[in-house]
Formats: structure tokens, C-alpha cells, sequence
């Protein structure tokens, strides 16, 4: 189950980085996000390729139509698995982006384009009260779900507690990528929707995020099994 675990290399340098992966071999899935991607440049990608892993971009493009086209028409040249897009950029943008995908794919490479439905760091309070969304939380996550679908893109980014819900509508084959993945024994910090690692595999999460449980664990090699083997259990139970 370690191919189903995504985790974050949330750190500020090149260097930092290689350091992490070189103490988590096992861990053939990384995810390269902003800080990371502006400290680095793609070199942290090709350091990445060289260990033969592979990569979610996370880079959440949000722009205009022709903008995120170019962007993500670049992304897709680094021979990466998943890069992000936010729905809320429009249906447009989210078409233009998915032909720039597949007009630009480095040679071997099948890159996933998702969407972000709802940053796992807002509470349905914010969505209503801060971001003025007048829908409930899950509804908002499944209409932007929908929208990626029917814009032709591979999947979607999303809280674990609308995992169900998403994988009922949008289909078996519609990748669904969960961060806010705790295990039971690790803290919280600022997720605020967040279940299981064994409870969002059986929701339906195709991918799971796992960064502070395994990156910040004495032992991060051993928090890591021991989420695999909590994957597992899920599995056959």
C-alpha cells in the first residue's frame, strides 16, 4: 500500500529535501509544492526522476484561461504523474488547461491534471462567513468536483469526509486525492477536516497526503509501515 501514500516534502531547500528522501526510501510518491518549487526550481524534480519516484506538482495554478493553459502546458513538459489546477478558476480555464496537458506530455509521461475542490484548511464556517459561499461545505466540494469532471480533467483534491459522496458521482475511475489524513496517534495541526489513513482508503481516496505523522515522527521510516500497515488492515476488514 506504500504506492497509495503521497507525502509532502514541505521543506524550504533543495537540500532538505534530498535529505528527506534519502531517509524515506521506501516512499516511492512525493509531492512538491510551492515553497519547495520556488526555493528549487525543477531541479528538485530531476532529483526526484533520478530515484525513479513519482511526483504530484502541487502547484494549485489559479490564474486566467491562457495563463494556467501555459502554465500547466509546462509542467506537463517535466514528465510529472499529478499537477493541480483550483476549480474555482472556471471552466475554461480548466479546459484550456486539460488540451495543454495533453498537447505537452513529456515522452513516456501520462500526467494527471485535478482540481482543487475546497482547501482542507477551511472550515465550513470560512467557506460561509469568510469566502461569502452561500452552499454547505460538502455541496460546494462535490459542484467543483463536477465541474472537473465535466471539463475533461482526471480528478480532484479533497477533504476525506467528502470522499464518499465524490467517489458516487464522479466514478471508480475518477482520481480522488485526500490530503487532511491523520492517524488516530498523531496531532491534528491545521486541518480541519480530517479522518483516518485506514477510514479514507474505505471512503473511497484513491491518494493519500501524509506529511507532519511520518516527516516529524522520531521515527519517520516507522511512522510511515505503520500507516501502511493501518492501509492494509482497512483493506481486508
Amino acid at each position: 500500500m506504500n504506492d497509495r501514500i503521497i507525502v509532502p516534502l514541505d521543506v524550504p531547500s533543495e537540500e532538505s529535501a534530498i535529505a528527506l528522501i534519502d531517509r524515506l526510501p521506501q516512499v516511492t510518491f512525493w509531492k512538491v509544492g510551492l515553497e519547495l518549487f520556488v526555493s528549487s526550481g525543477s531541479n528538485i524534480l530531476k532529483v526526484l526522476q533520478e530515484r525513479e519516484k513519482r511526483i504530484f506538482l502541487d502547484l494549485k495554478f489559479h490564474d486566467i484561461p491562457n495563463t494556467v493553459a501555459g502554465a500547466c502546458a509546462a509542467a506537463a513538459r517535466y514528465g510529472v504523474d499529478l499537477i493541480t489546477v483550483h476549480a474555482t478558476a472556471g471552466k475554461a480555464a480548466l479546459q484550456a488547461a486539460q488540451s495543454a496537458i495533453e498537447a505537452n506530455k513529456a515522452p513516456g509521461s501520462d500526467p494527471k491534471l485535478i482540481a482543487i475542490t475546497v482547501l482542507t484548511s477551511l472550515s465550513a464556517r470560512s467557506l460561509a462567513f469568510e469566502l461569502k459561499i452561500p452552499l454547505e461545505l460538502p455541496e460546494y466540494a462535490l459542484e467543483m468536483a463536477m465541474l472537473a469532471k465535466e471539463s475533461g480533467l482526471g480528478g480532484a483534491v479533497c477533504s476525506p469526509h467528502e470522499v464518499t459522496q465524490l467517489r458516487e458521482v464522479c466514478g471508480k475511475d475518477f482520481v480522488l486525492v485526500c490530503p487532511g489524513v491523520r492517524p488516530a496517534w498523531a496531532a491534528v495541526g491545521d486541518q480541519q477536516r480530517v479522518m483516518t489513513p485506514g477510514q479514507a482508503m474505505k471512503a473511497g481516496a484513491t491518494y493519500l497526503v501524509i506529511g507532519r505523522p511520518i516527516t516529524a515522527a522520531d521515527d519517520p521510516g516507522a511512522a510511515f509501515e505503520r500507516i501502511c500497515e493501518e492501509i492494509e488492515a482497512a483493506s481486508v476488514s
